[in-house]
């Protein structure tokens, strides 16, 4: 059971906290959340504590059918997972974990990677301006991770041909240096399904995470990079907590332009699931 009381308000602040019973269409049961910002034209909700997969799997759907009968505003989901694979749909059997360790299949695009404690995940369900464009959503994406890295000072790049937030390979040095130059490093995943114009699944970005996870699979298929974290790469613990007003800020920011609150669909123009990459 997930609970958690929200914190308290300054003087004379609305009271923006909600539980699922507030909302039955989208309720997963015995979870309650509180809203950061609601000043944009997506909200974002925190989920508290360390949560199950399939739980917020659940949560998900139950709000993007919500969203997409025009019975739930667009909201941003942000939260912790418990350690958890899942595996998208273009994952291959000699990519999954090792030692055996239990995978999830899930509906979104690209391959298997890694959820659990010390990574912020977000999943944003909103339905997206038309014409709906789900590359332009995934950069989207990609440019509120890098604008929070930034503000943290950590410089992150794009990587052709590949979805999600990298750090960049270290320059070659002189054979003489004890350090082995480090190849491009994978700090943020992106994994997103588009289904009647409405967005579901997110990213997840690696703050103080234990990263040997990844050693059981090969992340989003990938065998020829490395995964990184906010912690690794500042040299001090940055806690999901601290990177979560970030964010959250950040998200609010840059999916204002691509979301839209006119949410009732159409069923007479039914719009095919797309799924965008993980990797």
């Amino acid at each position: 059971m997930l609970t958690w009381r929200a914190p308290a308000s300054p003087p004379d602040a609305p009271d923006r906290s909600r539980t699922v019973t507030d909302a039955p269409q989208i309720a997963a049961a015995s979870v309650c959340w509180t809203a950061v910002t609601t000043a944009a034209t997506i909200a974002i909700e925190h989920l508290p504590g360390q949560v199950d997969y399939h739980e917020a799997w659940d949560l998900q759907r139950r709000t993007h059918a919500a969203v997409a009968a025009g019975e739930h505003p667009p909201v941003a989901f942000l939260l912790e997972h418990l350690s958890v694979y899942t595996a998208g749909r273009r994952t291959r059997k000699d990519e999954y974990p090792t030692d055996g360790t239990q995978v999830v299949d899930v509906d979104r695009g690209g391959k298997i990677t890694w959820h659990g404690p010390g990574q912020l995940v977000a999943y944003p369900i909103a339905r997206l301006v038309s014409p709906v464009d789900v590359v332009q959503y995934v950069r989207t994406l990609e440019a509120a991770v890098m604008d929070v890295c930034a503000r943290l000072g950590v410089t992150t790049i794009r990587v052709e041909g590949r979805s999600g937030v990298w750090l960049p390979a270290d320059a070659a040095t002189s054979s003489s240096s004890a350090r082995t130059p480090r190849r491009e490093r994978k700090i943020c995943a992106i994994g997103a399904r588009v289904a009647r114009g409405v967005t579901m699944h997110g990213l997840a970005l690696n703050c103080n995470a234990d990263l040997t996870a990844f050693d059981h699979i090969v992340p989003c298929g990938i065998d020829d990079a490395d995964v990184a974290s906010l912690s690794g790469e500042l040299g001090r613990d940055v806690t999901v907590a601290e990177v979560r007003p970030l964010l959250a800020e950040a998200l609010a920011a840059h999916l204002d332009p691509l979301v839209t609150q006119v949410t009732v669909h159409s069923p007479d123009r039914p719009d095919a699931p797309t799924a965008a990459a993980v990797g």
